[in-house]
């Protein structure tokens, strides 16, 4: 007998071209005339859920016809006409403003419209929200079924349940009823000539079981400091912004979420490196990412979830195992974890250098030994490796493939790896010293694992001599091009003749496409621009790749690439997403987006401190190596207040105030220098 076939699964919903306003854990996705339909993003989501599959607005019955939008962060503002009303006229008189704003567990939708006609308007303003319960996983597979929800009235609000989760609807002004399942607000009203009419419409959404929340604090901060670029100092202002929204607490302060919409929670990896790429502005954030994994770092082995000990998890769910109770510890995923226990120690590290107590590392002194113990324990005297059967050079769902086109066999180590093992070594030692403890044996051990990465990974292929990007499981090299170079320099696992032959390497065209690093270069075996690990730009690994060469004293070098991603930062309007194809300036003007990459990126947001410090020098750098020294955020300077303009003051009036988002100020002590 046949068992039932699986239902079918759909690729994940094409996102390039859609508008998001996100506001961790909460997100809301549409076109970009704000209207949501039938593409599978839409809605609004909260945790891991969507709770509303559909907002529509109508004006006299009749949608509104769209003119332009402006969005930055967690807010959108769409601007359109009502031909209902303007109808025998021949010049637009009728204007509106539908201002989108999400906040952690709320989304607030306002629709105003103005009158601009020298006679009154009588004005039907709705919004309609149809109710869809769905996990995650089911909107990325493509599967529409929504869990069955109740939705009735409870006094003047609508609220919709499934004894777990709680969408609540209210109006300040409006009238809120159920027709047929779905959440009506109405509103009507006499327009006089020059004035305008609002409806303002709150969605409160509650999980139950969600144990991440937003990170909230009352006090304002600003972004980089100018530097008269304006296509950079906009790229600053946007990304700060786009890393308030990714802000979450899991207990322990502030950590980073990945990336809206499939990794709205931390994914300890992309926080580690987010607040690593951060730290010029302060140890805030590393602090409390460095906390809240310690606080769940494996202590046992268990096949299930991948859990060693001194092993750093991979992933926190975000939600409570079913009948936990509230206040309960999540559930760590460990599973093919590699980079994140190493990554831990780095941030460690980097972070005492920039300013974060000694004591404040003495608390994670035992943390430290362990993770350190992990990385002895799987490096050996061999290579720090991914396992095989679910192997990804870099991160992503595509596994490398052989230069015949055949899936690598595991386990396979990459350069990339071999770097950071190293660079977690010669840190781990130097933390060790200052806590009192031994470190030379972590010197020796760095030094043995570049002597045989300088035997192993070094080849020349064609008139290049250069690392592999990997070494598979039988011993075969992956002897191509790839971004993981980026991760090399700096590292010290190269000497400084290795280290500018590989700067020079990452500025070939092969690799520098002019809006960043392709993951590999073009001649690589499988080149596809569009392939997600195949010849597509992560911008963190220019990103890490700009920061390495700052440390190892190559500014040229630095400068050359950060302008590379200055110039696609200023294409995607200041939010750069997880990554984008891999076609250079000469196949395109602009860099060509992937359909199926998110935006706002954590990882991709923080890239701009590093381009800000290699384009915000003002003088020549010394050609010696050298060690940055960050402070950390001593104070942070309020704004003055200002009167609101008419349009804020309208804005204002028809919603109330929201919470503030933890703010995030970028700083850099000596950059750019003074002249």
């Amino acid at each position: 007998m046949r068992h039932e076939q699986a239902q079918q699964v759909e690729p994940p919903p094409l996102l390039h071209d859609q508008l998001t306003s996100v506001s961790a854990p909460t997100q809301a996705w549409s076109r970009r005339d704000g209207s949501m339909d039938e593409h599978p993003i839409h809605g609004l989501f909260h945790g891991d859920w969507r709770f509303v599959r559909a907002v529509e607005l109508r004006v006299d019955g009749a949608p509104i016809e769209h003119l332009a939008t402006s969005s930055a962060g967690d807010w959108a503002l769409i601007r359109g006409i009502a031909p209902a009303l303007d109808s025998e006229l021949g010049d637009a008189r009728i204007a509106v403003e539908r201002m989108r704003e999400v906040t952690p567990g709320a989304v607030l939708e306002r629709a105003t419209v103005v009158n601009g006609r020298d006679l009154p308007i009588d004005v039907r303003i709705e919004l309609a929200i149809d109710v869809a319960f769905s996990p995650m996983e089911r909107v990325r597979d493509g599967r529409a079924d929504p869990d069955p929800v109740h939705v009735g009235i409870e006094g003047a609000d609508a609220v919709a349940t499934d004894g777990i989760r709680t969408l609540r609807v209210r109006s300040r002004a409006g009238e809120v009823e159920v027709v047929d399942g779905r959440v009506v607000v109405r509103q009507r009203a006499i327009v006089q000539p020059n004035d305008w009419a609002g409806l303002s419409v709150e969605l409160l959404l509650d999980d139950a079981s969600l144990a991440v929340e937003g990170a909230i604090v009352d006090a304002p901060s600003r972004g980089l400091e100018p530097t008269g670029r304006p296509a950079l100092d906009h790229w600053g202002e946007r990304a700060v912004a786009d890393l308030e929204d990714l802000l979450l607490d899991v207990g322990s302060g502030a950590v980073l979420a990945a990336g809206a919409p499939w990794r709205l929670t931390m994914v300890a990896r992309d926080a580690l490196s987010a607040a690593r790429l951060l730290l010029p502005r302060g140890t805030t954030v590393a602090e409390s990412t460095l906390r809240t994994l310690a606080a769940r770092q494996g202590v046992q082995h268990d096949g299930s979830t991948g859990e060693q000990p001194g092993r750093m998890l991979h992933e926190l769910s975000p939600h409570r195992p079913a009948g936990a109770r509230a206040g309960a510890e999540l559930p760590p995923t460990f599973t093919d974890s590699v980079d994140a226990t190493p990554l831990w120690i780095v941030l460690l590290h980097d972070a005492w250098r920039a300013g974060l107590p000694l004591e404040a590392v003495r608390e994670l002194r035992t943390a430290l030994h362990a993770a350190l113990g992990w990385l002895g324990q799987q490096v050996g005297e061999g290579f720090l490796t991914l396992p095989g059967g679910d192997v990804a050079v870099g991160d992503g769902p595509e596994l490398p493939r052989d230069a015949e086109g055949a899936p690598v066999a595991g386990p396979v180590a990459t350069a990339r790896l071999q770097a950071l093992a190293c660079r977690a070594a010669v840190g781990g030692a130097a933390l060790l010293e200052a806590l009192g403890d031994d470190g030379a044996p972590w010197l020796d051990w760095a030094e043995r694992l570049r002597r045989r990465f300088r035997a192993a990974f070094w080849v020349v292929r064609g008139d290049d001599r250069h690392p592999a990007m990997a070494i598979d499981g039988t011993g075969g090299r992956l002897d191509w091009l790839s971004a993981d170079l980026a991760h090399l320099v700096g590292s010290t696992l190269l000497s400084r003749d290795e280290e500018r032959t590989v700067a020079e390497l990452l500025l070939d065209e092969r690799l520098s496409s002019g809006f960043g690093l392709r993951s590999i270069a073009v001649d690589a075996p499988g080149y596809w621009p569009l392939a997600w690990n195949g010849g597509a730009i992560r911008p963190h690994d220019t990103a890490v790749a700009i920061e390495g060469l700052l440390r190892a004293g190559l500014d040229d070098a630095a400068r050359r690439l950060a302008e590379q991603l200055e110039r696609a930062a200023e294409a995607f309007h200041g939010s750069l997403p997880e990554r984008y194809a891999g076609y250079g300036l000469a196949d395109a003007s602009a860099p060509v987006p992937l359909p199926d990459a998110g935006a706002p990126h954590a990882r991709s947001a923080a890239a701009v401190v590093p381009a800000w410090q290699a384009l915000g020098a003002r003088r020549a750098a010394p050609a010696a190596r050298r060690e940055r020294h960050l402070r950390a955020v001593e104070t942070l300077t309020v704004d003055v207040p200002r009167e609101a303009t008419a349009g804020e003051a309208r804005f204002a009036s028809t919603g109330g105030a929201s919470p503030r988002r933890a703010h995030v100020r970028l700083i850099d002590g000596g950059w750019p220098p003074s002249i």
